[in-house]
């Protein structure tokens, strides 16, 4: 369980220490984490106690598979990548960029942050960069990659990984003063790699954020995005695209911080599932801070369930520290095809596994029309064509 210092005031949010020897007590018992904002957080591995399984953050994850990626010493040296556009630099740990969007809150994010040697700097301006990886081995390896959005610009920037890899990383985003950011980050692994991912927003004032990740590969993919809202005006839209197949564990942990005023989110992730052992789990917290007046957010999670033998863990969660806001909720769903639709495309003499084939289309287009880039988007509806005739060969 992950828990806070002790209070030394002896009141927190309300609540006042037992007499029996506890928050300010020597030796004292520990307070369970009472907001999202308390959680325990450092750039050092060493500070966070080993893993057991029956952490919170931890507890969904197949920890047999991603263990040495927990501790040890990855390598962390630069690795081979090819780009198109912006400012594509290797950066020394001691630049000033680096630690300005997030901190580590678990131990695979820290570790990788505790040996990376240097960090992968993307820096957008008014245009779209690609940036690919796929010679990463098959060795465990920590990363770090900044993304600077200048202020007042326009851009795009595609993380795409393929091949095969075993990574823990940390990837920070720094959206400036009225930057207007989109963020595509794509997972497209082969089947036994493991990729661990904390990715880490900041967004300034007037300055928006469009965030998208797309899983289609990999053994066990977790992508963890944050997006901290500090600055009046803020504006950010999470998008989430998974497919899983059989045997793959594809994890996103998704958390919206509403610290400024008159902020905006919306989070909407999709899955699909089909085979025996496809697992997905998705995480949604949104905080809305006691500064956060003003606030308008929601966020929400589908999964569609195309075979027996799969399994979609989807919880969601809001915290509000204000009353004074516009708009805040949540949503999530997992179920199978919709009957109506089906019969209503077979009755116009459409065959089954065709119109199921376009039931799966438009579940996840509203995802993938959000890149805004035709190019990628018509290689991501193959990607998903190839992955609908895996499930039915």
């Amino acid at each position: 369980m992950t828990v806070a210092a002790p209070n030394t005031t002896g009141d927190q949010h309300g609540a006042r220490a037992h007499s029996d020897g506890g928050w300010g007590a020597t030796g004292g018992r520990p307070v369970p984490v009472q907001t999202r904002s308390e959680r325990f957080a450092s750039n050092d591995v060493s500070a966070f106690p080993e893993v057991t399984g029956l952490e919170a953050e931890w507890k969904l994850t197949p920890l047999d598979r991603i263990r040495s990626l927990l501790g040890g010493s990855p390598d962390g040296t630069p690795y081979e990548i090819t780009s198109t556009g912006g400012v594509i630099e290797w950066i020394d740990r001691s630049d000033e960029r680096i630690g300005v969007a997030g901190t580590a809150e678990e131990r695979a994010a820290a570790n990788a942050w505790s040996t990376f040697e240097k960090a992968l700097s993307i820096t957008a301006a008014d245009e779209v960069v690609t940036v690919e990886r796929s010679s990463l081995g098959t060795g465990d390896r920590a990363a770090h990659v900044v993304v600077t959005a200048k202020a007042g610009t326009s851009g795009t920037v595609i993380l795409r990984s393929t091949g095969q890899a075993r990574l823990t990383e940390n990837v920070e985003i720094i959206v400036e003063d009225g930057a207007n950011l989109t963020f595509v980050s794509l997972q497209e692994w082969t089947d036994d790699s493991v990729h661990l991912a904390s990715q880490f927003a900041r967004v300034g004032r007037d300055a928006f954020l469009k965030h998208i990740v797309v899983t289609l590969g990999g053994g066990v993919v977790r992508v963890n995005p944050s997006a901290h809202l500090v600055s009046e005006g803020g504006d950010v839209e999470l998008y989430g695209l998974y497919y899983a197949d059989a045997h793959q564990h594809l994890e996103q942990r998704v958390y919206v911080n509403h610290v400024a005023a008159h902020t905006r989110s919306r989070v909407t992730y999709k899955g699909a599932l089909q085979g025996e052992g496809a697992r997905t789990v998705w995480v949604g917290d949104v905080l809305i801070g006691a500064g956060a007046t003003g606030t308008d957010t929601y966020e929400q999670n589908r999964n569609l369930v195309l075979t027996e033998g799969t399994r979609a863990d989807s919880i969601p969660n809001l915290e509000i520290e204000t009353g004074d806001i516009v708009g805040a909720g949540h949503a999530s769903a997992t179920g199978r095809f919709d009957d109506e639709q089906l019969f209503y495309l077979q009755a116009r003499g459409i065959p089954e596994h065709e119109a199921r084939r376009l039931v799966v289309h438009g579940f996840l287009t509203e995802i993938v029309q959000k890149i805004g880039q035709p190019e990628l988007e018509q290689r991501l509806h193959a990607a998903i064509e190839a992955e609908l005739a895996r499930g039915a060969a």
